[in-house]
Order: C-alpha cells, then sequence, then structure tokens
C-alpha cells in the first residue's frame, strides 16, 4: 500500500474549494475530494504547530505526550509516547518517509522517531517555499513511486504567514470576492484590541525587516487592518499562498498519474492548524483555541473504497492513525488516544467524538471544549492580549466566527460543557497523564514570541499608553514582581528596532 500524507501548514478548511469556498484557492486538492471523503468537522486537538503535530504523530493528547507549547516544560515529548505512527509503521514493514523541515524549525528531535528517511532538504527552517520542496521530493518520488508499502509525510509551509510569494503569483486578482466577514463593524470593532497579530499590531517580531513593526515589509500585505480594503489585501495574500501551494500538490498528482500510480496511491491532505482572520481579535496567526485556529481540512482518498463522500462526524487528527491502523490490518497501540474513522472510507454508519476537548498552547493557554453546537473556552493564561473574560461560550449555529460571549446569558451551558471537560480529564488521569502541562505552563508564561515588555514599549510607541496599567495588573495577576526592575522607557526605545 502506498499512503502520501500532504500536510499544508495553517490551512484554514473555509479556504478550500471543496469545503464551500467560493475562490479557487484548491483545484488540484479539489479534485482528489471529488473521489475521496471530505471530513467536515475534522479538528487538532492541540494547536500550534509543534504540540498539533506532537498529537498527530504520537496520537495522544498534548497533557498525555506532554507537548502542549514550543517552550519549557510544555514541550518536553514524554518518552512513554511511543510508538510514534511513524515507528508503528516502519515496524510493521513500511518504508517511512518526511519531506519536512519541521524539526528543524521547532528543535523537535522526537519526531525523528520512526522515519527511515527524513529528508531536510533546505536550511531555511519552514521558510522555504513549495518549489524549493518540490525540487527535492518530485525526483525523489520519480525513483521510488512504483515501490510498494511507503508512508511520506509531505510538508508546504506556504500557507504560513508571511506568505513567501513571488511577484506572478502575488498579484493574482480573484473573481470572487473576499470573505464577507470581518465586515467594516467587525474590523473597527477589533481596532480596539492589542497583542501580537492584531490590528494595529500586525507585524509584531518584525522589527528586524526594513518595515519593522510598523509597515510590512511585503507589498502585497497591508501595514495593518484598519479597513475592509486593508483585511482584503491580507485575505489575499493567504489564498494566493494556498493557491500557489495547491498548483505544486498539482505536480505531486500530476507524476503519480504518469508513472500510473495515482488511483492506486492513498492521498490524505490535511494540516496541523489553521489561523484566526478577525476571530478573537487575531488576524494572520493561530494564538487561542477557537474555531479558525482548530478547524482542520482532512481529505481522504483511499484505493477502491472512497467514491466522494462527505462525513459531517466530529474527528481528531490524532484519530489518523488509529484509522490507518484498521485499515491496513495493523494492531493499534493500546496508548493511542485517538478512533479509527475507517468506517466512514468504507461507507459505514460513523458517529464520531459526542465533544472534543481542545488545547492552545503559545500567544495564549486556552482549553476548550466543542459539541456540534457550542465552543466553550478557558482562558488560563490571555498572554499579552486584553482578555478579561476567563470564560468564553460561544453559540457556533448562529455564531460562526465568535463575536458574542454568552457565558454569562447561559450559565446552563457552561455547566454542561464543563462536565465535559472534567469527564476528559479524569479519563486522562486514569491513563497517568499527571502533571497536566497545560497548568505548569500557567507559571512559566507564553512569552516566547513576545514578552510583556515588549508588548509595553509597543503600546507607548504607538500612543496607546493608557492601555499600559491594565495590561500590567493583567500580567502581574499571574506573574507578581515581573515588572519589579522593568524601565518602560528602555522598552519603548527598543521596540521597532
Amino acid at each position: 500500500m502506498r499512503i502520501l500524507y500532504i500536510d499544508l501548514d495553517c490551512l484554514r478548511a473555509d479556504h478550500v474549494g471543496a469545503y464551500g469556498y467560493k475562490r479557487e484557492t484548491t483545484p488540484n486538492i479539489d479534485s482528489v475530494a471529488r473521489n475521496g471523503v471530505i471530513f467536515t468537522h475534522a479538528y487538532c486537538s492541540n494547536s500550534p504547530c509543534v504540540p498539533s503535530r506532537a498529537s498527530l504523530f504520537s496520537g495522544r493528547f498534548g497533557i498525555n505526550n506532554g507537548i502542549v507549547t514550543h517552550h519549557g516544560s510544555g514541550s518536553q515529548f514524554r518518552p512513554t509516547s511511543r510508538p510514534t505512527l511513524a515507528e508503528h509503521l516502519w515496524h510493521n514493514g513500511f518504508k517511512t518517509v518526511s519531506f519536512s523541515s519541521f524539526l528543524d524549525r521547532h528543535s523537535a528531535w522526537w519526531y525523528a522517531c520512526g522515519w527511515q528517511e527524513l529528508h531536510t532538504h533546505t536550511q531555511k527552517r519552514g521558510q522555504e517555499t513549495a518549489d524549493e520542496v518540490n525540487e527535492a521530493f518530485l525526483p525523489w518520488l520519480q525513483r521510488h513511486a512504483a515501490e510498494d508499502n511507503w508512508f511520506i509525510h509531505l510538508h508546504y509551509w506556504d500557507c504560513h504567514s508571511h506568505y513567501r510569494l513571488s511577484e506572478q503569483w502575488a498579484n493574482h486578482e480573484w473573481s470572487q470576492p473576499a470573505p464577507s466577514w470581518p465586515d467594516e463593524e467587525a474590523i473597527a470593532k477589533n481596532l480596539e484590541f492589542y497583542g501580537p497579530r492584531t490590528a494595529l499590531d500586525l507585524w509584531t517580531r518584525y522589527s528586524a525587516w526594513p518595515g519593522g513593526e510598523d509597515k510590512s515589509s511585503f507589498p502585497y500585505m497591508p501595514d495593518s487592518v484598519r479597513t475592509r480594503a486593508d483585511f482584503e489585501k491580507l485575505i489575499n495574500g493567504y489564498d494566493n499562498a494556498i493557491r500557489y501551494a495547491d498548483y505544486h500538490v498539482g505536480q505531486v498528482l500530476n507524476l503519480l498519474a504518469d508513472e500510473k500510480l495515482l488511483d492506486d496511491t492513498a492521498i490524505i491532505i490535511s494540516g496541523d492548524h489553521g489561523d484566526s482572520f478577525g476571530e478573537h481579535g487575531q488576524y494572520m496567526d493561530h494564538g487561542i483555541a477557537n474555531e479558525a485556529v482548530h478547524h482542520i481540512p482532512m481529505i481522504i482518498h483511499w484505493p477502491g473504497m472512497t467514491k466522494g463522500a462527505q462525513c459531517d462526524a466530529m474527528i481528531y487528527g490524532l484519530d489518523l492513525g488509529p484509522t490507518l491502523c484498521e485499515l491496513l490490518g495493523l494492531q493499534t497501540p493500546e496508548i493511542w488516544d485517538g478512533r479509527s474513522f475507517a468506517p466512514v472510507l468504507r461507507g459505514e454508519d460513523f458517529a464520531g467524538w459526542p465533544y472534543q476537548v481542545w488545547d492552545h498552547g503559545i500567544y495564549t493557554l486556552t482549553r476548550a471544549v466543542r459539541t456540534r453546537d457550542w465552543l466553550l473556552i478557558h482562558l488560563l493564561h490571555p498572554g499579552c492580549y486584553p482578555y478579561d473574560e476567563p470564560v468564553l461560550l460561544h453559540d457556533m449555529m448562529h455564531d460562526p466566527h465568535q463575536t458574542v460571549n454568552l457565558a454569562h446569558e447561559r450559565p446552563d451551558i457552561v455547566v454542561k460543557l464543563n462536565s465535559y471537560l472534567t469527564e476528559w480529564r479524569h479519563l486522562q488521569i486514569a491513563k497517568g497523564c499527571a502533571p497536566d502541562p497545560m497548568e505548569q505552563m500557567v507559571r512559566e508564561g507564553v512569552f516566547l514570541y513576545y514578552t510583556p515588555e515588549e508588548m509595553i514599549g509597543r503600546l507607548l510607541k504607538t500612543g496607546r499608553g493608557d492601555l499600559v496599567s491594565g495590561f500590567r495588573a493583567r500580567i502581574e495577576r499571574l506573574h507578581p514582581g515581573r515588572f519589579d526592575e522593568f524601565d518602560p522607557k528602555t522598552a519603548r526605545a527598543k521596540v521597532g528596532h
């Protein structure tokens, strides 16, 4: 059996044509979907990049494998979480091959487990473009495609900001309009928000680039998101990056077709997580456990089995490992948390998960509960954002962009979803998860990419000094004494230089 797993970093499911997106971003991915199964409610259990792939390849929730963030105690992979998916397939006779710079970008040494071949084909650590990926991958595939029993992880980074596009691809004009949300009212409201990758702080961490933190260093991207026109410019960059990645997916599919192997190869298309584009005040990044970040595409074509279908049951990305085991006739490791959705691919009834629990671990520490109708988000740590409400409740049927917090109006739903969270946590404790790495990280903070001191400097530099006292109080509640020796003048001088 040949299995190709195509991993598109930061790809929102709702920007894929097969999921109903009006723009023609993904004609090649859509061609796979026509002969496969589209999972409309697929989610990553953990976000962002490192926790998501740790859960996928370990088959375990972050609370169990130890990885819930990119740094500190919450980034330590627990050896008891082996075998990984790659190891398990390798031990059962598969040639396991990865074309990805993920390990190098994130120092994720555990990821090396189980790959017979691990190709880190550039030294750009995730800044490589799809043409550079294919320059390495296509010759390899041409040499090895006809071999049997391989599992390939092929990783494209292009949908990850800041969208590294040539002028030809960046200036593509869309005949279809941009998404209607956020509208002018939502954009205006988001101007009151601050923090990394928000409307007025879009380019935080880009101080070394020509535009610094105040202006875009890329002509096809806006300096900030103050108007609908700014948003459309931003989303055009994202959609063009998706279109670019999809074009190179097409090159891979064409090679398999030329080798007369396309119909006989299992093709899985998914991603690690999505990005917010206005949801919860954030743009162009992944900073909270919300629908925009955790909803992932999952499209599977399985030779001789799938014929074009859609599944609305809730699944996790980490369910993929048990699914592959069932389809391949392999025993599923007992330690894996996922559940097989193979019945869907066979055209059988499948209920899916009645609810899910998600963890997010950079910029904020958030733990969420998702049912078909509701999303409950617990803000364990707000990071550098002005999230003052510890609990957010959103009606996903009537408020898909999560604009209104109903936690006070619907305490009955909060209680119900909290009971699910308690049940889930007790199940993980029974597996020996303690201590909970999310709770440990609350003490350490989530300041790997942007510190409170930098945020204060940014607020002062941009004329928003009136917000500093509230921000400091919010941080000091979790980190007493953090600013005892802090000089705001020094912080202000450093920002943007």
